[in-house]
């Protein structure tokens, strides 16, 4: 892996370690606030490398209709569900209601945490 996807990667990961417990995030949004608009499949192929110790809350990641983005029924799909629920997010369907549920970073985050 090059330096500057390792670099890209941990911007990511960063900004995903963002999203509060009970929230969820597209894999669009997470790119444009981590500053790789338009690389929403970045973020997906990061969230395979992101090492545990790193504590990344993948499962707070979905694609940007709500969906979970594994099969319905596959084993990633019902440990996501599991996790989500964990959260009280509700799951319908394999889909999360983005309305009631999406993060909204707040001007703060958005000025100190976040990394463009």
């Amino acid at each position: 892996m090059s330096n500057l996807t390792q670099q890209r990667y941990q911007k990511i990961w960063r900004t995903i370690r963002l999203i509060p417990q009970g929230k969820v995030a597209s894999y669009g949004q997470i790119a444009d606030l981590a500053g790789l608009p338009k690389q929403a499949r970045l973020v997906g192929r990061s969230l395979g490398y992101a090492p545990a110790s790193q504590n990344v809350p993948w499962y707070r990641v979905l694609r940007s209709d709500g969906k979970i983005a594994f099969s319905a029924g596959s084993e990633q799909s019902l440990k996501q569900i599991g996790l989500l629920q964990q959260e009280n997010i509700a799951v319908f369907n394999n889909r999360v209601k983005l309305k009631e549920y999406q993060w909204q970073p707040d001007l703060a985050d958005i000025l100190w945490k976040l990394e463009y």
